[in-house]
């Protein structure tokens, strides 16, 4: 009977190390997953608030159509780019922020802005880009 004790003896102690194992790879795998919603969660931050950048652009352009004296689509964009990246009053703004108003043919209803970022944060070096089509009648 003393000979199965003595045996037996540290085999709790070498299940728990493995469990521990187990338990201690499930958390490294729930933070790496934790990481990849983060950086998900910003990308979507930046991708509605380029939307929303765009969404003024648009605004500008349908009120400059009602104006007396009516801009050109390139003093519109260089009204709209310096609103969004002059940042003095701390009003949220993208990161290398860039965008341009493409206006239509003559005759032509279809614009195109297009906003561009840069998207440094968590490793990605590159620039993001929202492209918003949209016509306006006279």
């Amino acid at each position: 009977m003393s000979w199965q004790i003595r045996n037996s003896k540290g085999f709790t102690l070498l299940e728990a190390l493995i469990a521990l194992l187990v338990l201690s790879f499930g958390l490294l795998g729930l933070a790496g997953l934790q990481l990849k919603s983060l950086q998900s969660s910003h990308s979507s931050y930046q991708r509605g608030l380029a939307n929303i950048i765009a969404a003024d652009a648009v605004e500008r352009l349908w009120a400059n159509m009602a104006a007396a004296a009516p801009l050109t689509s390139a003093q519109v964009q260089a009204q709209w780019l310096q609103h969004w990246t002059n940042t003095a009053n701390n009003r949220l703004t993208l990161p290398g922020l860039g965008g341009v108003i493409a206006a239509p043919a003559a005759g032509g209803t279809q614009y195109s802005v297009t906003v561009t970022w840069t998207e440094n944060r968590f490793g990605n070096n590159g620039n993001s880009s929202f492209v918003y089509n949209f016509m306006l009648y006279p």
